[in-house]
């Protein structure tokens, strides 16, 4: 009687997990950034054209706080992004009501751009840029995967990456924030931002998908 030695079947499931994973997170993202910047902004911009300046940002701050209870009465997982959005218009929404300036109200979200901008492109100088830090926080991966070169390489050009969409809105919102009047400025400044926004997590998904996928299947060959 002859035995044969069959090599146990690689689940048909392994090639697809980071896809799967991956779609997972872009779910997670796409309903961070309605949460935490889409709603706030069509809010602010409703309640601006009907009722002013002043209720329009205790609207947008009321939404943010309104969401973060929800969390905690619900007991889901807490938004980084929403509470970094609520704490940023806390701040903005203090000074602006203390003050009267309302220039600085719209000025503080340029200046916070170019300062994560620089804060990402400094990074790249490190031996772990900035994305590679975060990416864990979305994608759990094991150490060996996150040090392999494709990977690392991954990590440098997204940190790359969004150090230069950062920048890029923060020239963009400081030019429309100078040559147009409030109430255009609060409508085209939104629909930018989200969209630049939307489009560097496309390319950032797409990107990783590529390159954790050609992995996966270096493993399993």
């Amino acid at each position: 009687m002859t035995s044969l030695e069959i090599a146990p079947p690689v689940p048909a499931t392994t090639p697809c997990r980071h896809t799967a994973a991956l779609g997972a997170v872009m779910r997670r993202l796409a309903l961070s950034l309605l949460v935490a910047v889409a709603v706030p902004a069509v809010l602010f911009y409703a309640t601006f054209q009907f009722f002013g300046l002043t209720p329009a940002i205790l609207t947008a701050l009321a939404w943010s706080y309104g969401a973060i209870a929800w969390r905690r009465l619900t007991h889901l997982p807490m938004s980084g992004l929403l509470v970094l959005t609520s704490t940023v218009l806390t701040i903005r929404t203090i000074f602006t009501l203390s003050t009267g300036n309302t220039y600085v109200y719209f000025l503080q979200p340029v200046v916070s751009d170019a300062i994560v901008a620089l804060v990402f492109l400094a990074s790249l100088a490190a031996a772990r840029p900035l994305v590679a830090r975060l990416a864990a926080d979305f994608y759990p991966m094991s150490a060996d995967l996150a040090a392999h070169p494709r990977i690392r390489r991954l990590f440098a050009r997204l940190t790359g990456m969004w150090g230069g969409v950062c920048l890029l809105k923060a020239a963009v919102g400081f030019w429309l924030l100078e040559s147009l009047s409030v109430p255009t400025f609060v409508l085209v400044k939104s629909s930018a931002m989200i969209g630049m926004t939307a489009a560097a997590v496309a390319v950032t998904i797409a990107a990783s998908l590529v390159v954790l996928r050609h992995e996966s299947l270096r493993d399993t060959a």
